[in-house]
């Protein structure tokens, strides 16, 4: 597929049009309240893996709702200080898989914690963590559950989940909590900008691709999976536009990164049908700090730069994570 979004100078300048709710803060501050009512409760269990070169620890914690979420956490083999850690959120129906696709970070000499998605897994990677939590009706998919309430949409947890693995990976007695950083590509980046919105101490994040920015221009500009997932639903339960639009809000992208301090290394490809490219420009110039910048892959697709963007994250993180 050609360039089909705005060209690159049109992006530069593009702001989203989704209004954030008025209720927005409040929404986030009481749903974290009502997470943190529950024990933490971070266990990590030694896992032998034949790996010689890093620890791998089979990681429990409690996310949304005091359920249980798992991971995984990598470290370089037989480090005694604590190391920067590095937490992962994973893409659209994936789980954590196997822990020796997991190694480039504790490679680099950090800490790797790899957050499993609740539910998901069954498309690729392989899942751990259930979503004990039911919706009404929705299309298959994820994008749906819940879509019509925010207190019961899908992301709610997800994102939650989200912010209580960054306080697991920071329990670790070999996790130095000052210099914690988050990334993730696609669905992995929206929930690191959501993370980033909601956790105001981060030392860096690294959203390459992001997707769920920029609702109101993503789900009628592409038809590519999963935002197309909201469409069939709107196309069925017709008159509901509104009250989803006005759901979507509370996990708009774009409204966390006007939130986030810290500094952010983005990523996109002007070919991408699945988060197109003004989505993610949407989150960038909303960004609440200056310090920021964005690769763009003028011929890529929804792969991004792929190993060309974890080379460009290999020179930028350890700067930020330095002692």
């Amino acid at each position: 597929m050609a360039l089909f979004d705005l060209d690159l100078d049109r992006l530069r300048g593009y702001r989203s049009a989704s209004r954030e709710p008025a209720d927005f803060d409040g929404f986030w501050a009481r749903t974290l309240a009502e997470t943190r009512a529950h024990a933490l409760d971070a266990r990590f269990e030694p896992v032998e893996t034949g790996l010689a070169a890093v620890d791998v620890f089979d990681v429990a914690f409690a996310g949304f709702g005091g359920h249980r979420v798992k991971g995984w956490f990598v470290l370089p083999a037989g480090v005694r200080e604590p190391v920067p850690v590095v937490v992962e959120y994973l893409g659209y129906g994936g789980g954590r898989g196997l822990p020796h696709t997991h190694l480039l970070w504790a490679a680099a000499g950090f800490g790797h914690f790899v957050m499993d998605t609740r539910g998901q897994g069954g498309a690729w990677g392989g899942g751990d963590t259930p979503d004990p939590v039911g919706s009404a009706s929705a299309f298959p998919g994820f994008m749906t559950r819940g879509v019509e309430s925010p207190d019961d949409y899908y992301y709610r947890r997800l994102i939650t989940d989200g912010v209580r693995a960054v306080e697991a990976a920071r329990s670790h007695p070999l996790a130095d909590a000052a210099r914690t950083a988050v990334t993730g590509t696609s669905q992995g980046g929206g929930v690191t900008l959501a993370v980033a919105g909601l956790v105001d101490d981060l030392a860096a994040i690294a959203p390459n691709v992001p997707f769920l920015c920029d609702f109101p221009r993503a789900i009628t500009l592409t038809d590519r999976p999963p935002y197309r997932e909201i469409g069939e639903y709107l196309s069925t339960y017709r008159g509901r536009t509104h009250r989803v639009r006005e759901t979507l809000a509370y996990f708009d992208g774009v409204h966390f990164a006007a939130r986030c301090r810290a500094p952010a290394l983005f990523s996109t490809a002007l070919e991408d049908q699945t988060c197109p490219p003004s989505t993610v420009f949407a989150a960038f110039n909303a960004y609440g700090s200056d310090d920021k910048s964005i690769e763009v892959y003028d011929f890529n697709g929804h792969e991004g730069g792929g190993p060309y963007q974890e080379a460009v994250q290999l020179r930028w993180l350890p700067a930020r994570l330095a002692a």
